[in-house]
């Protein structure tokens, strides 16, 4: 009994005969276009492939247990996968399949297949594409070739990625707070739409944020969104919502216009010089005395002859003989200063009037000439305290000494920039002016006609020469000056009126 038992316990303490695993065979169909994949439920570690790159690609993820086939050419293949032991585990007899459906995503593939976010397949008897779109710029070109009539049929299923939408939305921030001003709008991405936020101070500036808005979202991607009757929408919904707030800005003080302070100078110089020389020999004899005859008789002698007694006065006996000269120098300033606000204009004027005779006895008559000073000028503060004076307008006329008073007038109309506080010349002329006489009877301005009515000159010598030139001209000066306050420099003119006492 006991040896039955041990021999029992013997038997059954032997271990079974280990045994192989079996090989699995699976047929699949692989349409042209549209991979296949798999999960696997054991550990494989090599993939033969017999003849199948040709008509299939196998990508093989050990890690993942996945493996998955795509279809090159319609034909059949067979993929044996074995395991970490070698052993082959699992036989794949792919059959590669084309159809309309297929061709179609192959042609998609051809133009969009590096597009990145992009997916394409076949679902039933549709095809689709969908996906998220990363970069912005392939926007247009996905719209463009699904535009095509052969493509309508697709499914679309794209949509732009997150990333791109919050890209979309800066660029649209971007334009709307610094092209047109609108600082205080916001844009952000709600469930896929564009929402406009913030405030503004009307409707024009509410309806332009939404038009700047629109331009960054083009006809191409609502196409990816909906269909062409349902354009700028998203799910029915369009794509910018604007919940802009209009609120009206605070009327802001008028700005207290700038004062401008200007001085004109009319400054004019004259000089003058004279010289006279000349030699005037002229006795006369007086008329109250005898007189002496000298002359020839009939026969051709010498006679005299006489009558009354030889008296008489002899003016003029000797040679006059003078020299003059005379040189002049006036200068002449007259100043005007206006205050006046920027851009408006602002006029200083003088005159004076003189009054003298024209004529003798009852041709006598009264005549006036008038000095004049006027400056206009219209200021424009442009930048950097630079004053546009446009235009400028100075007339002066002036009185010229004379036996006659006459008048003088310039005129100058002109546009120059000039800083504050600096001076600037517009205009002047200046006049030269010469003249020499020869033996002019009287040389010395005297009246000889009287004493020569008094007698009977013996004879007249006379020789002189007179020089005399003369120089004007005149420059206006203009200095405007910025000035916060009407009142600003009065301290200057005060104490130029100031009372003195000892």
């Amino acid at each position: 009994m006991k040896i039955y038992l041990i021999l029992l316990f013997i038997i059954s303490s032997v271990p079974a005969v280990w045994s192989a695993p079996t090989t699995a065979t699976k047929k699949i169909e692989v349409v042209l276009g549209m991979p296949e994949s798999f999960t696997l439920d054991f550990a494989a570690s090599k993939v033969i492939d017999n003849g199948a790159p040709s008509v299939v690609r196998v990508d093989f993820y050990p890690q993942l247990r996945e493996i998955k086939f795509y279809g090159i050419k319609a034909g059949k293949a067979r993929i044996t996968l074995r395991d970490t032991t070698g052993s082959p585990r699992m036989i794949y007899e792919v059959r590669v399949t084309s159809n309309k459906l297929s061709a179609m995503i192959q042609q998609m593939k051809l133009y969009l297949g590096d597009v990145e976010g992009l997916e394409f397949g076949i679902k039933g008897d549709t095809a689709y594409i969908g996906g998220h779109i990363v970069v912005p710029s392939d926007i247009a070109r996905v719209g463009i070739i699904l535009s095509d009539p052969k493509y309508k049929s697709v499914i679309r299923l794209i949509e732009l990625s997150p990333q791109t939408q919050r890209i979309i939305a800066k660029r649209m921030q971007d334009e709307i707070n610094n092209g047109a001003g609108l600082g205080n709008v916001t844009v952000r991405i709600v469930n896929k739409i564009y929402w406009l936020e913030g405030s503004v101070e009307n409707a024009g500036q509410k309806s332009n944020a939404e038009r700047i808005a629109g331009a960054f979202l083009p006809d191409s991607i609502s196409s990816l969104f909906a269909k062409s009757s349902r354009r700028k929408s998203v799910k029915g919904k369009p794509a910018i919502m604007n919940f802009i707030t209009l609120i009206p800005a605070k009327e802001q003080p008028k700005e207290v216009p700038k004062m401008i302070k200007v001085t004109a100078q009319f400054v004019e110089l004259a000089k003058g010089y004279k010289r006279v020389f000349g030699f005037r020999w002229n006795p006369i004899l007086g008329t109250d005395g005898g007189y002496i005859e000298f002359g020839k008789n009939s026969s051709g002698g010498v006679k005299t002859n006489s009558k009354g007694t030889l008296s008489g006065i002899i003016t003029n006996l000797f040679p006059k003989l003078a020299s003059a000269k005379s040189a002049g120098y006036a200068r002449i300033v007259q100043s005007g200063m206006f205050l006046t606000q920027d851009k408006k204009e602002g006029t200083v004027f003088k005159e004076i009037t003189t009054n003298f005779t024209i004529g003798g006895g009852e041709f006598e008559k009264g005549a006036q000439a008038k000095s004049t000073f006027k400056v206009s000028v219209k200021p424009d503060i442009i930048a950097k305290e630079k004053i546009l004076l446009s235009p400028i307008k100075v007339t002066i006329s002036s009185v010229a000494e004379g036996d006659l008073p006459s008048q003088v007038k310039n005129e100058i109309s002109t546009q120059i920039v000039v800083k504050s506080k600096e001076s600037a010349v517009v205009g002047g002329i200046s006049i030269n002016s010469s003249r020499t006489e020869f033996d002019k009877n009287p040389p010395f301005q005297e009246n000889a006609t009287a004493q020569e009515g008094t007698g009977m000159p013996l004879f007249s010598f006379l020789r002189s020469k007179s020089y005399e030139t003369t120089k004007s001209q005149y420059v206006v000066f203009i200095t405007p000056e910025i000035v916060t306050s009407a009142s600003e420099g009065t301290d200057k003119i005060r104490r130029k009126f100031r009372k003195r006492r000892r």
